[in-house]
């Protein structure tokens, strides 16, 4: 393991996280609260120990492994998670670290469970840097960090793939800091469109840019404790579903889209899927609350579609309680947060993609239990998914349920029902933030035991960076010298 390339990467990371920590200082000063004295004494120490690393690590140009970009993408979200927690729990307005550390891997992860009670009387330093955390997490934080990298060749692929992970490889630019580039450009741009749009719906500035912050990432952190249904608005509701609906689809067919001046690129398998599964999910829902619990058909409608979209997109918004839905109602909410959105996107999950390939695999094994000679090939986007890509994808979903019972299991120990322990589980691992009963939308996950915060806030981070890079680090295997022949 090259520790002084590591200490030269995480270096530059940590100026650079304590210089975007001026924005809540900013506005702490503004606004005359006395959170400076979290955010200030934070960021002059991520500057002061930025530069003491950069000085003893060794220069960036030196390439490295796949298992070295692993550890390098799971130190910097671990580290920046804790820096994030030190400022939030200098700031006094948490009881406890963990509280705290729970709070701020939300925010990066996109996952916007809090344990905050009332927003309203949180100082706006406070939401505002919740809000930019989101922001940062949502395409990844080395993922622009890539883009202020020199060129380190192969190495800067090992980053991207393992910080926008997808089981299928997709290069879309000849240069993956062109790529990074590119699609930093459409996530900004996607962000100052929905601030406007809130903007002209009558939002107030502040909440208009903290919403837009928090919607294009995927994040479900708002300004309000009642969060969208504070505002009454059936016009603020329809641009939530929008950029819901957009911050979950592959960002590589926005990159194609505009690249060939042409929506042929949305002629895509997962993306119709993806479509395919929110409409069947919208029509289910309306009609078990239009004919169970006889809800007037526009009010159905309006609360099915925002409610579907939310937690199909793991964006985890809700301007109902879900809770008082009939059974069937909330059960195909519990399914939608499984899947997730795309691949390549700001959602969570498993990702469309590998239900696809799960989907195809299985009727293929139907199909050759009729015909055990028949030689059938999984295609996906014109391309073949050979055994390897399989392989990951079966390995991957496995693992990804084995976590989420092992949550559930953990978070039964604390005290929580066995329903409400599944829910909080997967609500953090597919990083959606809203589940059901104690973890619902009219609630947060303040009454839940320390330990069980702890349990959750590791799902949030193996679930952001899709299972692998976290779980690694408990092979022995791993930590051993790559031996040279």
């Amino acid at each position: 393991m090259n520790w002084k390339l590591l200490q030269g990467l995480l270096g530059r990371l940590f100026i650079a996280y304590g210089l975007v920590m001026i924005a809540p200082i900013m506005t702490a000063v503004y606004y005359r609260e006395y959170t400076v004295r979290g955010f200030a004494p934070t960021a002059a120490v991520l500057v002061l120990l930025g530069l003491t690393m950069l000085k003893k690590g060794s220069r960036i140009q030196e390439r490295f492994s796949p298992r070295e970009g692993l550890v390098i993408v799971a130190l910097i979200w671990l580290t920046t998670s804790l820096f994030g927690a030190c400022a939030f729990y200098l700031t006094g307005y948490f009881p406890s670290f963990i509280d705290a550390f729970f709070e701020s891997v939300s925010g990066l992860t996109t996952t916007g469970a809090s344990v905050l009670p009332d927003l309203e009387t949180m100082p706006r330093s406070i939401v505002f840097w919740r809000s930019i955390s989101h922001w940062l997490g949502g395409m990844g934080i080395i993922v622009l960090f890539i883009i202020f990298l020199p060129n380190i060749g192969m190495g800067a692929v090992h980053l991207f793939n393992t910080e926008v992970p997808g089981p299928l490889a997709e290069k879309v630019m000849p240069k993956i800091k062109d790529t990074a580039r590119t699609l930093w450009l459409i996530y900004s741009a996607m962000t100052v469109l929905c601030a406007l749009l809130l903007l002209l719906a009558g939002m107030p500035i502040f909440e208009a840019l903290n919403h837009a912050l928090a919607l294009v990432s995927g994040g479900g952190f708002s300004t309000r404790t009642a969060g969208v249904s504070s505002f009454h608005s059936l016009a603020v509701e329809l641009i939530f579903v929008i950029f819901m609906f957009l911050n979950a689809i592959n960002f590589n067919l926005y990159i194609h889209a505009w690249r060939h001046r042409s929506l042929l690129s949305f002629n895509d398998p997962e993306f119709k899927l993806y479509g395919a599964i929110i409409a069947f999910a919208f029509c289910f829902v309306t009609l078990s609350l239009v004919i169970q619990q006889q809800m007037e058909f526009f009010t159905a409608v309006r609360q099915s579609l925002f409610q579907v979209v939310a937690m199909s997109t793991t964006t985890g918004y809700a301007t109902v309680d879900y809770n008082q839905w009939p059974a069937f109602a909330q059960f195909v909410l519990f399914v939608l947060m499984f899947a997730g959105g795309c691949s390549r996107s700001t959602a969570g999950g498993i990702k469309i993609v590998r239900v696809l390939v799960l989907f195809k695999l299985a009727w293929t094994q139907i199909k050759q239990a009729i015909h055990p000679r028949l030689v059938v090939n999984i295609l996906i986007r014109d391309k073949v998914v050979d055994y390897n890509i399989l392989a990951k994808v079966g390995g991957f979903v496995f693992l990804y349920f084995i976590v989420f019972f092992v949550a559930s299991l953990l978070l039964t120990i604390t005290g929580l029902e066995i329903f409400d322990a599944m829910a909080a589980a997967i609500a953090s691992l597919s990083n959606v933030g809203i589940g059901f009963g104690l973890s619902g939308p009219m609630a947060n996950y303040a009454s839940i035991a320390p330990f069980g915060k702890l349990v959750l806030t590791i799902c949030m981070l193996i679930g952001r960076l899709e299972v692998l890079p976290f779980l690694v680090f408990l092979q022995p295997a791993f930590w051993k010298p790559i031996k040279k022949w």
